[in-house]
């Protein structure tokens, strides 16, 4: 293993893994073997080149993954790459349910971080749906008609709050549900908040 590129404040997420243990090792060898630099990001080890975040390693119930932050931007030969929710929009994950199947993908794995490596080097971003392209629930849009002050203050807000607004409001499948969402956000909206502020 590459124990030089190796950060000991990563170590934790590691040590504490109950489940995934070895295949977070195997991920971490395979990563780091390819020269990018370890980071503690969002609670899971993350591997940067230049400060830029190029893939990070995360566990579920489930599976554990590889995330390729610009991962829709990738060739994907192999049809490997899961979109994991329809609102993700750049960042794919590669998912594993065992230590066979990373050995296995262990060179596939490797031309896939150093694709994502050039792409980086290269400055290639990632087209972004704007904002306007989100669907706007029914129910926002009958109380920002009614409020002007919330309508001012909404479109006062930076593009990212007001998808995640959007974003939330909307993955609520009851009408009343949205309505409560609403209602409990219209302070945070009003005093120019975003939804994790």
């Amino acid at each position: 293993m590459a124990k030089g590129n190796m950060n000991p404040k990563v170590d934790w997420f590691f040590n504490k893994a109950k489940k995934w243990q070895e295949e977070f090792d195997r991920l971490r060898t395979i990563v780091l073997d390819c020269g990018l630099t370890e980071e503690l990001k969002w609670g899971c080890p993350c591997y940067t080149l230049e400060g830029n975040n190029i893939v990070l390693i995360h566990g579920f119930k489930e599976y554990c993954a590889l995330l390729f932050m610009k991962g829709a931007l990738l060739k994907d030969a192999k049809g490997i790459l899961i979109q994991q929710t329809e609102n993700v929009q750049v960042a794919r994950q590669i998912r594993f349910t065992d230590l066979e199947e990373i050995v296995h993908l262990e060179s596939t794995l490797k031309s896939y971080i150093k694709e994502a490596i050039k792409l980086e080097k290269a400055g290639v971003k990632a087209p972004l749906k704007k904002t306007s392209e989100f669907k706007m629930p029914e129910e926002f849009k009958n109380v920002l008609d009614e409020t002007p002050a919330l309508k001012k203050a909404f479109n006062a807000l930076t593009p990212g709050r007001q998808r995640g607004y959007l974003l939330y409001f909307s993955s609520a499948k009851q009408a009343k549900t949205r309505e409560a969402r609403i209602e409990k956000y219209m302070p945070q909206i009003l005093k120019g908040k975003g939804l994790e502020d």
